[in-house]
């Protein structure tokens, strides 16, 4: 699984030097605002700072550690330490196994202390708009700025399909985005909605403590393995085609398939990882197809994954005529003051520092 565990101990929230305080003027200035302090926030940030820029970080988080303070429990980065660092810090971990949720976020968090990285927190950004400088508001004043590095990921942005009946359902809908660990489903009917790794591994997860259904637009694509190397180069690529012919992000296991992990492959054995048809509407009390058939359930969780979160960039007009925004190495064919980093083929820690460099490159050339 690529993705985003937990939330670090409260204390992280002091790790954070030379933080900005929280109480600003009008418009403050700046050369280039970095949005997001995730792993391409952060490796963008690293680059900044390295090149003496005059710049921020603005992060909606709490505290640091990106989107993998809030991901489910069992979530594990698919490479070691040693190929997914961040720039210029290695990983002082005592093992070689694929880090978690919290040793990530922890690692992120002592990231930013030993960098002294200049990021706000928590800050929402509203909107970034202008025809000279950018201005980019947010709930905690407005910056002014030449050009902006968006690093802000896909974890604000869970996308659940509209299915007829959702409203009428009695018992519990949640996305992946909120699921934490099998045992809050324990005895009861789960159906688990999606057809790609994330749906997978959680649906393996569940049916070790509850009664699971699962359900998928098209047939699963399960696969002899984790992705190598040469794969995630592969797809890496496909995907990078794409962003510059500016047509809509596929879904990761589009490309890959879904890895049959150990947890999945003990799944298989159990029978569990049998899908059934998408159904047609949602009842009070379950899920229905047009056929007829019905079946009852106390939840449905929706593992159907997110959408990149650039909400705040729709006054920017970026979207070309296929529906997806033209990026050529990061920078924006629409607005080349906008540069888009940890989206597409930069979407990982293996490629994010590569994508973080470039922009930097590029933005600062353009002083």
């Amino acid at each position: 699984m690529i993705g985003p565990g937990n939330a670090p101990d409260s204390t992280h929230n002091d790790t954070c030097a030379r933080i900005i305080p929280a109480t600003l003027s009008d418009v403050n200035s700046v050369d280039i605002v970095a949005i997001g302090a995730g792993q391409a926030g952060l490796a963008s940030a690293y680059y900044l700072q390295r090149e003496g820029a005059d710049f921020v970080v603005l992060d909606r988080q709490m505290a640091p550690g990106g989107a993998w303070q809030q991901v489910w429990r069992s979530v594990r980065l698919v490479s070691p330490p040693l190929y997914t660092r961040l720039p210029g810090l290695a990983w002082d971990l005592p093992f070689h196994h694929p880090p978690s949720g919290p040793e990530v976020s922890g690692y992120f968090a002592d990231y930013e202390k030993h960098y002294a990285l200049p990021i706000q927190r928590p800050v929402r950004v509203r909107s970034v708009s202008g025809d000279g400088r950018l201005l980019v508001r947010t709930d905690s004043g407005d910056w002014s700025a030449r050009t902006v590095i968006n690093a802000t990921g896909t974890w604000d942005h869970p996308f659940v399909p509209s299915v007829p009946g959702m409203a009428s359902f009695l018992g519990r809908q949640l996305h992946t985005a909120s699921y934490d660990t099998p045992e809050e489903f324990a005895g009861q009917h789960v159906v688990v909605v999606g057809g790609g790794n994330s749906a997978a591994q959680i649906l393996a997860e569940v049916s070790t403590a509850a009664r699971t259904t699962w359900v998928t637009r098209r047939p699963p694509d399960l696969r002899g393995g984790p992705a190598t190397e040469k794969d995630l180069v592969a797809v890496t690529d496909q995907v990078d085609e794409r962003v510059r012919a500016g047509l809509p992000l596929r879904s990761v296991v589009s490309y890959t398939g879904i890895g049959r992990t150990d947890a999945v492959v003990a799944a298989e054995a159990r029978g569990v990882m049998v899908a059934h048809p998408l159904f047609d509407r949602i009842t009070p009390t379950g899920i229905a197809w047009n056929s007829g058939e019905t079946l009852a359930a106390d939840a449905i969780l929706w593992c159907t994954g997110f959408r990149p979160a650039l909400s705040h960039l729709a006054p920017l007009h970026l979207r070309g005529p296929a529906g997806g925004i033209v990026v050529d190495d990061t920078r924006v064919a629409a607005d080349p003051r906008i540069f888009l980093v940890g989206y597409g083929p930069s979407a990982s820690l293996i490629s994010s520092h590569r994508a973080a460099r470039h922009a930097v490159t590029y933005a600062l050339s353009t002083a």
